[in-house]
């Protein structure tokens, strides 16, 4: 079966027993969705994330048990396909950058629709690099803002030779470095951009503005990307 064919699998994390018998009874009844797992703490999650390798995890930030970004870490190590969607009643700009600097897919506030979230489960399952936030202004203008003064004058320069498709070798003979250092900058860019790839952290700078862009040979990204997902790459 073509796994964008079969049903998405869903883990609900939620101290509050009512609340995970809602969202139970609410995507069981979509018929591309089906509930595979729940938890209650923190422990709990990490241990259901092992066992049925979900495909959309929805955590509650106020768990007992850990930090909300320990417990998103820890699914990660334990089901790093699963992708991690918040559903909380709390949030705050220092605390949705936190989530989302931990690798989180969706920040939703529980005062959405039932449609929503099904709408947002799905588009997160559908793109790999869909982000989804349902959160307040000030929460969404401090995400956004570009975070110029995170990145050192070196890193920008990689960056921008990074969204130019040149390879770690290319990048090392145009600034006098190793390749060794370049890794290391990319390494560090992609920890302060909450990025997974090198394409996903070019996406990201465009985005903040942190870098300016032409239009992109994907051909090149072949070529000089065979690794994507390594930062080491």
């Amino acid at each position: 079966m073509n796994d964008q064919a079969r049903p998405t699998t869903i883990l609900i994390v939620d101290d509050h027993a009512l609340v995970r018998d809602g969202l139970c009874g609410l995507l069981n009844t979509q018929k591309d969705m089906q509930v595979v797992g729940e938890a209650g703490d923190s422990e709990a999650a990490v241990a259901e994330a092992a066992r049925a390798r979900p495909d959309i995890v929805l955590l509650d930030v106020g768990l007992p048990g850990g930090e909300v970004t320990t417990t998103i870490n820890r699914i990660h190590a334990r089901s790093p396909a699963s992708r991690i969607i918040i559903l909380s009643m709390y949030e705050g700009p220092q605390l949705v950058q936190a989530a989302i600097r931990a690798g989180i897919r969706g920040y939703l506030l529980k005062t959405i629709r039932g449609e929503q979230l099904v709408s947002a489960i799905r588009a997160v399952r559908a793109d790999h690099y869909r982000m989804v936030l349902e959160v307040s202004r000030e929460s969404l203008v401090e995400v956004t803002r570009p975070p110029h003064g995170l990145l050192s004058g070196r890193e920008l320069q990689v960056l921008e030779l990074t969204a130019q498709a040149l390879s770690n070798s290319q990048i090392a003979s145009r600034l006098s470095l190793t390749e060794a250092t370049v890794k290391k900058h990319l390494q560090n860019i992609f920890v302060k951009l909450g990025a997974v790839s090198r394409i996903d952290a070019v996406n990201k700078a465009k985005a903040a503005s942190l870098v300016t862009m032409g239009r992109l040979d994907p051909h090149t990204w072949a070529r000089n990307d065979r690794s994507d997902h390594d930062p080491a790459t």
